[in-house]
């Protein structure tokens, strides 16, 4: 499952995971890709991997905020939806100490990252992992005090049912934690010096455009407004807040955010390719060309600048 980020990530590759339905979970600077079955998570791995990890204090303030709208103490089992390779993961089983924290995702080979990543942190003896495919095994997920879904339930052709099933799950007083919507991803001025400026724009339009693609071709995939706060109440939970992080790093960026930068830009030249404009493709190219001086690779005012949005709602 995948953030308009995402709506980049597999699609560029999701901080997170991948998506929980049909063979994985999500990733959105997901994959773009429209059909999930073709991507190799084990190479993708790396790149979801380093933008999280990148993102990580954005979200660290996001579970940190899970705390103020439910005790800490009482959490007992969280559930990481579309957890990918379980950068996340971590975090929440962080925020929440007294909990059994679950990554599930539909990708074996992100979860035995997570599985790794979290024995390397001291995490092992609370953090396990789940393979399951959503929505055909929602029951195989057991009940829990807190789910998160990171840019996952978009993956889900009918989200007012897959929400339905969340709440089916929770536990009374449990919460229900969405990370959809935010802001584009910027990590380029407007004016770049070379080629037509807004480039950054041009490239959300085309990734917009293979997301609808990819939200029609899935099954049984229904239309919705994106009313975050009026599908969670429908649902029949009580919405109880929403918030947006930011991850704001500003130029000169350090070497592995430059590093992760390029990856995305590399995935946006392969995955849109005819796509876009000849001269936006000759503009990819330069940018990726580490001979160039003005590429990514060496321009000092690369940044990065990323919002989520995280709704939330509680089980009366």
């Amino acid at each position: 499952m995948t953030t308009h980020d995402e709506r980049h990530a597999a699609h560029t590759g999701n901080a997170h995971g991948t998506p929980a339905h049909g063979a994985h979970a999500h990733s959105h600077q997901h994959a773009h890709d429209h059909d999930h079955a073709d991507i190799d998570w084990s190479a993708m791995a790396p790149l979801l991997e380093r933008q999280a990890e990148t993102q990580s204090s954005l979200y660290a303030d996001a579970a940190a905020w899970l705390g103020t709208l439910v005790p800490v103490s009482g959490v007992r089992r969280v559930l990481d939806v579309g957890s990918g390779p379980g950068v996340i993961t971590g975090l929440l089983a962080e925020a929440f100490p007294a909990a059994e924290t679950v990554a599930v995702d539909g990708s074996p080979e992100l979860l035995a990252i997570a599985r790794s990543r979290a024995e390397a942190r001291g995490l092992g003896s609370r953090v396990s992992t789940l393979h399951a495919e959503l929505p055909a095994q929602f029951d195989a997920l057991g009940e829990a005090d807190v789910i998160w879904a990171s840019e996952s339930l978009h993956h889900i052709g009918d989200q007012r049912a897959a929400l339905a099933s969340f709440a089916g799950l929770l536990r009374p007083g449990g919460l229900l934690v969405l990370v959809e919507g935010g802001l584009p991803a910027r990590r380029l001025p407007w004016n770049i010096g070379f080629g037509r400026p807004g480039l950054e724009a041009r490239l959300d339009a085309a990734y917009a455009d293979r997301f609808g693609a990819m939200r029609a071709s899935l099954p049984d995939s229904k239309e919705e407004v994106d009313d975050w706060r009026g599908l969670l109440a429908g649902a029949g939970l009580v919405p109880s807040g929403t918030r947006s992080f930011l991850s704001d790093i500003p130029a000169p960026v350090p070497p592995v955010v430059r590093e992760q930068i390029v990856a995305q830009f590399e995935r946006s030249r392969s995955g849109l390719g005819e796509h876009l404009a000849a001269d936006d493709r000759d503009t990819l190219d330069r940018l990726l060309d580490p001979s160039d001086p003005d590429s990514l690779h060496h321009r000092p005012d690369v940044f990065q600048l990323v919002a989520k949005t995280v709704h939330t709602a509680r089980k009366g």
